[in-house]
C-alpha cells in the first residue's frame, strides 16, 4: 500500500511499492481530474510528457477508464517535444499516439502536437505558443488568475535522475526564460540536441502538475527536489526543485526505489 504525506512546501508525496501500484493509482488520478475538470469547464485539458510516462498510463486504454472517461473532452498537449518527425523514434507524439491516443476515442482536432522538423526549433517554438494563445483566447484552455499564462487542468511530468522535466535541464539558460510560454534548446545535454519546451511559468500556473520518478537512479534528484536541506543553494537550478504551482496542486508518484533517499521515508523504515 502507498505511503503518502504532505509537505509543507513541496507537494503531495505517493510513494508506492511496486510499479504496477503507481500506474493504478496516477490513472485513477488522472481520471478523477478529467471528471471534475469536466464538470467544472466542460473540457480536460491534459499536458503530457515522454519516456515511461506513457507507459504508466496505458491502463487508461483499459476497463474500466477506456469506457468511463469522456475522450471527447480532452484536449492533448505537450510539456516538450523534440524537433523531429511525427513518425520519427525520438518523437513525444509518436510514442504518446503509438500507446495510448490511437487507441482511445480523443478527437484528432483536439490534440495539439507540435509541428514537425521541416521547420526550425525556433520556428516551432513560435507556432506551438501561438496555438496555444489562441486556445486560450476561445477559452478553451483556461486562463491564469495570477499571470499571463494558460490554466492546464494537469500537467505530468517525468524526472530525469539529473532532475530535470519536460527539456529544462539543470544550470541552462531556458530556466531563466520568463516572458514566453514555450522556449527553445539547440544544444540539449541529452540528444536529439534541438527541442522546445514549456517554461516554468507555465508549468506553475497549471491546476495540477504531477510530477513522476521512477527507479534507483531518481533517488537522489527526488531527495534533492523535495526534502528540506541545510543549503538551498544546489537545488536553486534543480528544475524539479523549482516545479512550485503558484496556486495549483503537485503531486509526486514514485516508486519505492526512487523515494528511497527522501528523510521521511528513511525514518519510516
Amino acid at each position: 500500500m502507498a505511503l503518502t504525506w504532505t509537505h509543507k512546501d513541496r507537494g503531495e508525496i505517493r510513494l508506492h511499492e511496486d510499479l504496477e501500484e503507481l500506474s493504478i493509482d496516477l490513472v485513477d488520478y488522472i481520471a478523477e481530474i478529467s471528471e471534475a475538470s469536466i464538470k467544472e469547464h466542460g473540457a480536460f485539458c491534459i499536458v503530457l510528457s515522454g519516456g515511461s510516462l506513457i507507459n504508466l498510463m496505458g491502463k487508461l486504454v483499459e476497463p474500466p477508464y477506456n469506457k468511463i472517461v469522456d475522450w471527447s473532452k480532452w484536449y492533448v498537449f505537450w510539456a516538450d517535444e523534440r524537433v523531429v518527425g511525427k513518425n520519427h523514434d525520438d518523437s513525444n507524439y509518436k510514442l504518446a499516439k503509438d500507446n495510448l491516443l490511437s487507441k482511445v476515442n480523443v478527437f484528432p482536432r483536439h490534440i495539439c502536437s507540435i509541428n514537425n522538423h521541416t521547420v526550425s526549433a525556433e520556428e516551432a517554438g513560435t507556432e506551438y505558443e501561438f496555438a496555444i494563445r489562441q486556445m486560450v483566447k476561445a477559452r478553451t484552455v483556461t486562463a491564469s488568475e495570477n499571470s499571463d499564462c494558460p490554466k492546464f487542468d494537469l500537467i505530468l511530468l517525468g524526472m530525469g535522475s539529473d532532475g530535470h522535466v519536460a527539456s529544462l535541464f539543470p544550470n541552462h539558460p531556458a530556466l531563466e526564460v520568463k516572458d514566453d510560454w514555450v522556449t527553445f534548446l539547440t544544444d540539449s545535454p541529452e540528444p536529439p540536441l534541438e527541442r522546445i519546451t514549456f517554461t516554468l511559468p507555465v508549468i506553475n500556473s497549471a491546476a495540477s502538475v504531477v510530477v513522476v520518478a521512477t527507479g534507483e537512479s531518481k533517488a537522489n534528484a527526488v531527495h534533492l527536489a523535495i526534502d528540506d536541506l541545510p543549503s538551498l543553494e544546489s537545488t536553486l537550478s534543480l528544475p524539479a526543485r523549482l516545479v512550485h504551482p503558484t496556486s495549483g496542486n503537485l503531486i509526486w508518484f514514485m516508486d519505492k526505489p526512487a523515494g528511497s533517499k527522501l528523510d521521511r521515508f528513511k525514518f519510516s523504515e
